[in-house]
């Protein structure tokens, strides 16, 4: 949350945990997708980052 407000993304620090790219971070989007599971005491949560840009399609499809 710090880093990405330092960075002036604050308003992506949800998406920050899962983009690991230099690039996404710097650019704000997501490039490559990302998936993220954890448990809590009621359920398996999957957390899926896909992208939304249409340059970037292609890599949610292959």
């Amino acid at each position: 949350e710090k880093e990405a407000a330092e960075l002036g993304k604050g308003s992506f620090k949800y998406a920050w945990v899962l983009d690991k790219l230099k690039a996404e971070r710097e650019r704000g989007i997501t490039i490559d997708i990302a998936l993220w599971k954890f448990e809590t005491p009621r359920y398996f949560v999957t957390v899926i980052d896909a992208p939304g840009h249409r340059d970037f399609i292609k890599n949610m499809i292959t």
